[in-house]
């Protein structure tokens, strides 16, 4: 990874800083993308400190002048990209229709026009070059989409279904050194759900959350050694196989699941929209320290994890 050029989009927190900070680490020229550039400052910090070569650009993902601006800025500064990585995404939670449809539309624009402005931009230059990896970071509920998540569940398919589909592109042009993949993490303890839109009533509850450091390796690990689609972890690869033998069984335990955690543990939160519109100050760690409130929430309720 040593002099190679990473873009990373949704790099002031969670699985974009972390992987941003694992490349510096390994050398790498790195792409700092965000809506926070006062983080994405720190963060640059960061990857100088631990050997890497910092780029900041302010971008949201999804205004496509933005993203123009952010391949132009990378390729004027470093020459090429190896790597995009598309990682910036939003969550709404909340049942389909008490969440305000402006807020699925800009969720959408945001998870899944972002990542088509990012693979646009990012395939038009592999081509030039005659290489590069293309990284879209989906979700398990890419494959098995959950309650009270719709438009993000539809959003992460949609991630996934563009990714398969740029792979059949490829594949017929013959085209052996450009490649897609598409990681696929359970639910990860990051900030995601401090910055989600939230219309359940309740506090934004995951369940059984990974380690993001997992996934942050993972998504690390198949920029270098690309595959089609990565499920990250046991759950996630379990939950990816049990779907396609038994999808109906496996949605429905897994909005049973969500459901008791959302809606009959949390405890009562007012509705908000989150970072949808605008970034929010808290929330810049990788990890989001999710899993240490809900086992506070759990021991103040007496109901188990």
């Amino acid at each position: 990874m040593a002099g190679k050029t990473f873009v990373v989009t949704g790099a002031s927190s969670g699985f974009g800083r972390g992987v941003a900070l694992e490349l510096a680490s390994q050398g790498a020229n790195v792409v700092l993308a965000a809506r926070r550039v006062t983080v994405l400052e720190e963060v640059a910090e960061e990857v100088r400190t631990r050997g890497g070569v910092p780029l900041v650009v302010a971008t949201d993902v999804g205004r496509q002048e933005d993203v123009r601006r952010l391949a132009d800025a990378a390729v004027s500064r470093f020459g090429a990209i190896d790597v995009w990585i598309n990682n910036a995404g939003v969550l709404a939670i909340g049942r389909f229709e008490d969440i305000p449809v402006e807020d699925h539309a800009r969720l959408v624009q945001t998870n899944v026009m972002g990542v088509i402005y990012g693979s646009h931009a990012a395939m038009r230059l592999f081509r030039a070059q005659g290489r590069g990896v293309l990284v879209n970071v989906g979700s398990a509920e890419s494959v098995v989409p959950l309650a009270y998540h719709a438009s993000y569940s539809a959003s992460k398919a949609a991630v996934l279904g563009l990714g398969r589909a740029l792979d059949q592109e490829i594949r017929l042009g013959g085209e052996r050194d450009i490649h897609v993949a598409t990681v696929l993490p359970w639910a990860a303890d990051t900030p995601v759900s401090e910055h989600a839109a939230n219309y359940s009533g309740r506090t934004p509850r995951l369940i059984s959350m990974d380690d993001p450091q997992t996934v942050v390796d993972a998504i690390v690990w198949v920029s270098i050694h690309p595959q089609d689609t990565l499920p990250v972890g046991w759950k996630a690869r379990g939950v990816y196989v049990m779907h396609h033998l038994l999808p109906g069984t496996t949605e429905s335990i897994a909005a049973d699941m969500a459901h008791r955690e959302q809606m009959e543990k949390a405890p009562p939160a007012p509705a908000t929209g989150g970072a949808l519109y605008r970034p929010l100050p808290a929330g810049t760690g990788v990890d989001g320290g999710n899993r240490a409130r809900q086992r506070m929430e759990d021991a103040q309720t007496g109901g188990g994890s």
